[in-house]
């Protein structure tokens, strides 16, 4: 915008801020239209950082895309969970799932985070630094009783290739590109045509505790979520309620 202009941003005048996103709009016009919103939003940051209030108000409201998002079936869970052919994958994909976590989450997961006791996780230092505690499903306390015995951890539950840390130290820990890359394997190897990543199955975990049954706020918990505006999503993609939903084709020949 300086070189476009010649001068600052903070020293244009609403018509010239209009115009330039004008341009940006019709030059970067991409189906999310993300070019457009870091540029409103760099604008905002400048203008509050140079306490232009009113600057920063008159940029135009940025509406967030409703996207629903991807869910697998539990047929289709089950195919994933098939398909690996290393059990130290299995078990990660159905960490993923059985727990909802995110990816990072699954990444610092470490073995004295489990309680094959109380069938508790404990998930350290989620989005937003908060810890949570997830249940254990006893499928999987058994498949992670397995794997650790099979391929004996030492401090973090999923290892990865060695590298170096911020602090110097060799990391062993899965990073998010390897999870992802574990997912992404299993989607092919499963025939699973829908987009696959680590937060799809997050989806599913909420999506299939809502139809069987739990109750929104306890999912947000669940989640982790600090809003329950973000976990209400899933009321839009679950199967539940009074009826289940059909096709007037169900019902047509009938």
């Amino acid at each position: 915008m300086a070189l476009h202009f010649s001068c600052l941003p903070t020293q244009l005048d609403p018509d010239q801020l209009n115009d330039y996103l004008y341009l940006v709009k019709q030059e970067h016009n991409t189906p999310s239209n993300s070019y457009f919103k870091f540029t409103v939003y760099a604008l905002r940051y400048v203008f509050r950082m140079e306490g232009l209030k009113d600057k920063r108000i008159e940029l135009p409201a940025l509406r967030r895309d409703r996207r629903l998002p991807v869910v697998l079936s539990k047929p289709e869970v089950r195919k994933l969970l098939c398909a690996p052919k290393l059990l130290k994958h299995r078990v990660l994909i159905a960490t993923l799932y059985g727990c909802g976590l995110r990816c990072a989450e699954a990444c610092n997961l470490k073995i004295a985070d489990l309680d094959f006791d109380r069938r508790m996780l404990h998930v350290r230092q989620g989005k937003g630094g908060k810890d949570r505690y997830v249940p254990l499903s006893g499928h999987l306390v058994r498949g992670l009783q397995t794997y650790i015995q099979a391929e004996c951890p030492q401090t973090w539950l999923f290892n990865g290739q060695v590298q170096d840390s911020e602090e110097g130290l060799l990391d062993r820990r899965y990073n998010t590109a390897g999870v992802q890359w574990v997912v992404r394997s299993a989607r092919q190897a499963a025939g699973i045509h829908k987009q696959v990543t680590p937060h799809t199955l997050r989806h599913t975990f909420a999506t299939h505790l809502l139809e069987d049954g739990l109750d929104i706020v306890s999912i947000k918990d669940l989640l982790g979520h600090a809003c329950i505006d973000t976990t209400m999503v899933y009321l839009h993609v679950a199967q539940s309620g009074r009826r289940k939903p059909f096709s007037p084709l169900d019902t047509l020949y009938c």
